[in-house]
């Protein structure tokens, strides 16, 4: 139970005679006299009832609430905003979904500071509420636990589990002929039979992992699925386990350190994870304080195997890792591997080993490999440097052994441009696909290419052609997709001047990725480019686009950030 040293922060909205106004308030709403001195707790909920990954928040929270008092707290919920990666994908609308993760933590701050909780609970499901959560927790560094709301079941079409991944790689199935109208529309209305996160390992599911082992979520919670049962007893779990936090004093700023992110990275890479995770694990350790760069992504991935047979590039779904043994048993052969930080500190109070000690593992799985057989030796993460991305960009080589790829570069200016480009069949075998001006600055908002990478798949092109972006990917893309690329070309980065039929080259093996023309040619070019008129000029996608930074640390909005743009543009031989 908790004590009166627990209210260490929210006296100074409940207590004593002067704050008899805000009790008057307070009590309106249903909090009596009782519940305004115990410690109070927020319950950041990111709920919405637009899209499966977050609909089934609402009712995760009462036992989670209900637990919360029974441990001694008193819980506050509150609501924040949610853009749904799947539903606003190929759209205007998905400009929104990487500005959102700003306007989450930001919210999340705001009231926590507001109504100065004592300990928080943070509820997460698509892909940006995660790495918000955590943003916010680190920012605010009070004691705080992420709970995860689970994977979506797979839906079964002619007998196989299907996850979304399979739809948008139906609609280039479709535009080229190889799918009927039946077939698509059968796909579509089986995909998804519930609530819960997209069912790969893609970012949602990424994301929780990575916070497990960041260590701010408690390790095996995210594995359950949405539909569950036991997913209720997690909540009552997660309930009680905020309140031991909140007595012992277990900060994020005591758990979020530089072994923490390391294990992090370690569990995407081991995963086959999404290349989002770049991104957000940059944009966790700004807000931490915690020195982390893009190349360390790469150092890591390349001493960590990949052992979880996952899709989009592997067999198995979410449900299918929980069934096997979860994250405690990931966490077991990492350690096993001598790749994790076993000693890290967990949000549960117990290290990353004694979690790991924990595990259960299913006899027969096929999920997670051993260590002595993983499915490859490195991870599945690259990074790449060279004229066409001299800050770096980012590869999932998960799923497909396309390692090198020279080919003519087709550029569009859009996703649309793109994606129609595919549908109408006018992107050849060999051909190298630039998408530029969808940065975070350009988008503005970096949007997911997963409609243009989907039907590339989809079209029969995905073991021939190659795709080279500014903006980034969903988790559920496969094949030789370079995202992030930085500088962007709205920062006047190399990307801004390639042209049709140059000669690009990616060489995994090497970390490289070239424009094949001459330092001399790449300069002229630069020097005569002229920015585009920006999409949004004013309201939170103007004022985003005004203050994010690079992609390559993080896209998060900072002074720094700020700095970047007013400093000169790129120029050959700067970098």
């Amino acid at each position: 139970m908790a004590d009166q040293k627990d209210k260490w922060q929210s006296g100074a909205i409940t207590d004593g005679p002067s704050r008899a106004p805000a009790r008057a308030m307070l009590r309106a709403v249903g909090f009596d006299r009782q519940a305004l001195a115990r410690p109070i707790v927020g319950v950041a909920n990111t709920w919405t009832e637009i899209g499966p990954c977050n609909y089934h928040l609402r009712d995760l929270a009462i036992p989670l609430k209900e637990a919360i008092r029974a441990a001694g707290g008193t819980p506050m919920e509150f609501n924040t905003v949610s853009i749904s990666d799947g539903i606003t994908m190929g759209s205007p609308g998905m400009r929104a979904s990487l500005v959102s993760r700003e306007v989450i933590t930001d919210s999340i701050e705001l009231v926590a500071r507001g109504n100065l909780f004592d300990a928080l609970v943070v509820l997460v499901g698509c892909d940006k509420t995660i790495p918000a959560a955590a943003m916010a927790l680190a920012r605010l560094d009070i004691p705080g636990v992420i709970l995860y709301g689970g994977s979506i079941a797979p839906g079964r079409v002619q007998g196989r589990d299907v996850t979304i991944q399979d739809v948008f790689e139906a609609v280039g199935a479709h535009a080229a002929g190889r799918l009927s109208d039946a077939g698509l529309c059968e796909i579509e209305d089986r995909a998804c039979p519930g609530a819960g996160a997209c069912g790969g390992q893609f970012t949602a599911n990424t994301m929780a992992t990575a916070c497990e082992f960041l260590g701010l979520a408690a390790m095996g919670s995210g594995d359950v699925p949405a539909t569950d049962p036991d997913k209720r007893q997690v909540a009552v779990r997660t309930g009680a386990l905020v309140m031991e936090v909140l007595h012992n004093d277990r900060r994020p700023s005591r758990i979020v350190t530089r072994e923490a992110l390391e294990n992090a990275i370690a569990s995407v890479v081991a995963t086959g994870g999404s290349t989002n995770a770049v991104l957000h694990l940059l944009a966790i350790a700004n807000e931490a304080g915690v020195a982390l760069e893009i190349d360390d992504f790469d150092r890591i991935s390349a001493r960590v195997p990949l052992l979880a047979d996952l899709k989009p590039g592997g067999r198995f779904v979410a449900a299918d890792l929980h069934a096997a043994g979860g994250t405690r048993l990931l966490a077991r052969r990492l350690i096993e591997a001598g790749v994790l930080h076993a000693e890290a500190l967990t949000v549960s109070g117990r290290t990353v080993a004694e979690e790991a000690a924990r595990a259960s593992e299913t006899r027969g799985q096929e999920v997670i490999r051993p260590v002595s057989a993983p499915l490859k030796t490195t991870g599945g993460l690259v990074i790449l440097r060279g004229n066409l991305a001299p800050d770096g960009c980012v590869v999932k080589v998960a799923g497909h052994d396309h390692v090198t790829h020279q080919g003519p570069a087709r550029v569009f200016d859009s996703e649309e441009d793109a994606f129609a480009a595919v549908q109408t069949g006018r992107i050849s075998q060999g051909d190298v696909v630039v998408i530029r001006y969808e940065g975070p600055r350009g988008g503005p908002g970096m949007r997911e290419m997963l409609a243009v990478t989907a039907a590339i798949v989809g079209a029969g092109l995905g073991d021939s052609v190659a795709l080279v972006t500014d903006g980034r990917f969903s988790g559920a893309t496969r094949g030789l997709m370079a995202g992030h690329v930085a500088p962007e070309a709205a920062s006047g980065g190399p990307i801004a001047a390639v042209r049709d039929g140059d000669l690009i080259t990616l060489d995994l093996n090497a970390r490289g990725i070239r424009i094949e023309i001459s330092d001399a040619e790449l300069a002229s070019r630069l020097a005569r480019w002229t920015p585009p008129r920006p999409r949004y000029a004013d309201g939170v996608m103007g004022k985003y686009a005004r203050l994010v930074g690079s992609a390559a640390a993080g896209a998060v909005t900072t002074a720094h950030a700020v700095q970047e743009h007013t400093e000169q543009r790129f120029t050959v031989g700067t970098k």
